[in-house]
């Protein structure tokens, strides 16, 4: 199925990467072909100020009217890079809690057939928004990583499949065939320092199920050396000028991943290029 309907939350402080993340969205689903639509959700309550002084009780309205003031920043990069791209575009904003803007979020993802969302490298805020994304939104992720944005290709012509075996991870395929069959260049990579036959006879069957929907891969394994999967990954990306990685999300229980890391975990906390997420 086509990707003709994306969606792109409006959140976080307008810094400059931010803005060219917005924008790098905006042109990729130009890209392809599809309608966007960014929604911004405002706190409904006074955002709580860092000092409140006992002679200055307007301090937190200040505040409040200065959150409200980046967020029409963000509205506004998103209606002018629509502008500019000639893209379908709608706009959107609203007031919620606090505690359910990340769930409302992925409420409004479940209407799209995907969800953009930039990142911010090492921000408790946007992991938890994409973890909010992962297991509520039932639809998968293209996270696209901000301090990078402005050099981001917003065509996918080379792109690496990160190929653990699971059923996430052929979720993540299965949801990435639009852009894969776009590609000119497909890569499975697996991680693994010994290659069994199990893996070899993996790798393969997916490269012959690809071929049936007209993509030509090829298949190879990475050894870690004793590094993260997640690092690991990120490396071979780089070194091959991977437009974007497919990849299924959580294949260890979150929590596990929480305490003691993971693939997951450390590919959003900095992805290396963008990054489409499957659960």
């Amino acid at each position: 199925m086509p990707i003709k309907d994306v969606f792109l939350p409006l959140f976080g402080e307008p810094r400059a990467p931010t803005l060219a993340a917005i924008e790098k969205c905006v042109a990729l689903a130009a890209d392809l072909g599809a309608r966007i639509t960014g929604l911004a959700l405002e706190e409904d309550a006074f955002v709580r100020p860092k000092v409140v002084l006992p002679d200055n009780p307007e301090s937190a309205e200040l505040d409040h009217v200065g959150k409200a003031g980046e967020l029409q920043q963000l509205l506004n990069a998103f209606t002018n890079a629509a502008s500019r791209v000639g893209i379908r575009a709608q706009s959107r904003s609203g007031r919620v809690p606090p505690d359910q803007i990340a769930s409302t979020l992925a409420e409004h993802a479940r209407f799209s057939d995907l969800a953009l969302i930039p990142v911010r490298p090492h921000d408790s805020r946007t992991e938890n928004l994409i973890e909010t994304f992962l297991f509520q939104s039932g639809r998968p992720l293209l996270l696209c990583p901000e301090d990078p944005a402005a050099t981001l290709r917003p065509e996918f012509e080379n792109v690496m499949i990160a190929w653990d075996h699971s059923a996430r991870a052929a979720r993540a395929v299965g949801d990435a065939l639009p852009i894969l069959q776009a590609a000119t260049v497909v890569h499975v990579v697996t991680v693994a320092d010994d290659q069994d036959e199990a893996i070899a006879q993996s790798g393969d069957s997916l490269v012959h199920h690809l071929r049936e929907h007209g993509i030509y891969a090829s298949f190879a394994t990475v050894k870690g050396d004793g590094s993260s999967t997640g690092k690991v990954l990120g490396s071979w990306a780089q070194s091959h000028a991977v437009d974007a990685i497919v990849m299924g999300a959580y294949h260890h229980s979150r929590l596990n991943e929480t305490v003691w890391g993971g693939v997951t975990k450390t590919v959003i906390g900095q992805p290396p290029c963008w990054v489409m997420m499957s659960h």
